[in-house]
């Protein structure tokens, strides 16, 4: 490959760029089409560390007006779906701070998230048998999740749920990769150990 190859390749417009263009300019689709494609994602991620689906909507809209409000600060050095997550990132943990200081911190009990996240995947599966273990499941793994510290929980979300790679999360948290690896491995660790204690 010649070096006019090379350089002639760092010119192409992708799609993001070509999206990003279009939010510099203030065009309102091209901001409906970053919502639409990220909103999913996003709140996903915030229900793993809010483990409350409504304050995970709310820290959503929270995100996308910070963003919105922002937008001249992207640097691009990175996807815009990474810097949402950032932003996603700090406004979750900012929002555990206020919770915990409300006395609304992550539950002790097992019961109080499992009806919830019960009710909302039955159904999903085909039969009754198989809806119902997915949904106990589902509400198992959430509710573990819940009990890890908030930067162990949003290594988790970021990477095994959401299936980030490391480099999107070393961007997102603002770590070395080594303390990404590391971290994770205790938190992978401390959820099996949460999830071995339920099954006794």
């Amino acid at each position: 490959m010649s070096a006019s190859e090379v350089l002639g390749s760092q010119d192409v417009e992708t799609p993001e760029r070509l999206l990003l263009a279009r939010l510099r300019r203030g065009e309102p689709e091209a901001f409906e089409a970053l919502v639409r494609e990220n909103q999913d994602r996003l709140y996903d991620f915030c229900v793993r560390m809010l483990a409350d689906p409504e304050e995970a909507y709310d820290v959503v809209q929270e995100v996308f007006v910070s963003a919105h409000q922002h937008l001249a600060r992207f640097r691009e050095d990175s996807k815009l779906s990474t810097w949402l997550f950032r932003i996603g990132k700090n406004h979750c943990l900012n929002r555990l701070k206020y919770l915990k200081r409300r006395g609304r911190g992550r539950s002790d009990e097992y019961g109080e998230q499992s009806e919830g996240a019960l009710a909302r995947a039955l159904g999903s599966p085909p039969g009754p048998d198989e809806a119902l273990e997915a949904a106990r499941e589902q509400a198992r793994v959430q509710w573990a999740i819940s009990q890890l510290e908030p930067d162990a929980r949003m290594l988790v979300a970021l990477r095994d749920i959401e299936g980030l790679s490391y480099e999107e999360i070393v961007d997102i948290t603002e770590l070395a990769l080594g303390t990404v690896k590391s971290r994770l491995h205790r938190a992978r660790e401390k959820l099996a150990d949460v999830l071995g204690r339920l099954e006794e």
